[in-house]
């Protein structure tokens, strides 16, 4: 049994890698020309025929590719529908400027006609087996970003609209949110009737300065908004400043990559607060920490040093389970 666990996180792992090239190097390979020979210009059939056209474009191997294709693209692939994220209230009413302020350029990305990119946060499904999620536009799609330095520092996507929902809508009373960004979370937290003030904790001066000038005038609900400039770690270590407040979101890093360790820290000190804390993109910090606890188990059984029974190592690997263990390690 433990073996096919091993086989599930293999395979995991399988299409991470195979979505991370395509993103990262490929992402404009599916063009509008290549969806209509494909499906003949029948939009119904645009995810299914973006998911054969990405399977076999990046695996070789005829059998792997129907497995993949099966079993995760088909999980995977969705077209979005533009208007949901053009009807935001932050797109709406918050424009990002086309300017320069010295070492920040402030403006517009686009993505074009089916260009590939990750819209929501991971999928779980049939035990361990996990999927990316790989969103696209039928048309092309414009969202604000600010770069530093001519490299892209903050971008209102829809992975952020879309990964920030539950924790908007559990937001009440006195919020304390770390992490400033482009003000999005705050900005619609301050919306919500329920929210008496928002508490923004910030260390880059930078980031403080940009908000105030160009987004904070815009906030309806501005008064409800108060920024701290200090480092998050700085800020919880002292309990007397978490207390206060009735619901906590973190969002303080970029992705799994500088995340999870961060996470795993943040976790260690969450008894400093008396209500309930919530993390962006937890699940996906939650797997990367599943897979390192699942192969040390997987090392320690082949080395014939496991002493845990198969229901134990599922109860391990379970997200629960982790959130309270990473407090202890």
């Amino acid at each position: 049994m433990l073996e096919k666990i091993k086989s599930t996180f293999d395979k995991n792992n399988t299409f991470t890698k195979i979505v991370a090239m395509y993103l990262n190097e490929f992402p404009c390979l599916v063009t509008e020309d290549i969806m209509t020979e494909i499906t003949g210009g029948n939009k119904e059939l645009d995810d299914s025929g973006f998911c054969a056209f990405l399977s076999s474009a990046f695996i070789e191997d005829r059998k792997l590719e129907r497995e993949m294709e099966k079993e995760y693209f088909t999980h995977s692939v969705k077209k979005l529908d533009p208007m949901v994220y053009e009807n935001d209230p932050y797109y709406k009413n918050i424009k990002i400027p086309n300017k320069k302020i010295k070492n920040w350029t402030l403006g517009q990305q686009k993505y074009a006609p089916y260009e590939g990119f990750i819209w929501k946060d991971l999928t779980f499904f049939d035990g361990f087996k996990e999927v990316c999620n790989i969103g696209y536009f039928d048309r092309e799609f414009s969202f604000p970003t600010v770069f530093e330095n001519g490299v892209e520092w903050m971008a209102i996507k829809p992975n952020e609209i879309e990964t920030m929902r539950d924790s908007i809508k559990k937001a009440r009373g006195r919020v304390a949110v770390f992490g400033l960004g482009l003000g999005y979370y705050a900005y619609m937290v301050s919306e919500k009737e329920e929210v008496s003030s928002v508490t923004v904790i910030e260390r880059d001066e930078s980031v403080i300065e940009l908000f105030k000038s160009e987004i904070l005038p815009q906030f309806k609900n501005r008064g409800k908004i108060k920024i701290i400039k200090i480092d998050a770690l700085d800020f919880i270590k002292k309990r007397d400043n978490v207390v206060e407040f009735d619901y906590a979101f973190i969002d303080l890093w970029h992705d799994t990559s500088d995340g999870t360790d961060l996470y795993m820290k943040l976790k260690k000190m969450e008894a400093n607060f008396k209500c309930s804390v919530d993390y962006w993109i937890e699940d996906s910090i939650l797997s990367q920490i599943r897979k390192r606890i699942f192969y040390a188990i997987y090392d320690s059984h082949k080395n014939g040093k496991n002493t845990l029974s198969y229901n134990e190592i599922v109860e391990r690997l379970s997200f629960n389970y982790i959130r309270n263990f990473v407090k202890f390690i």
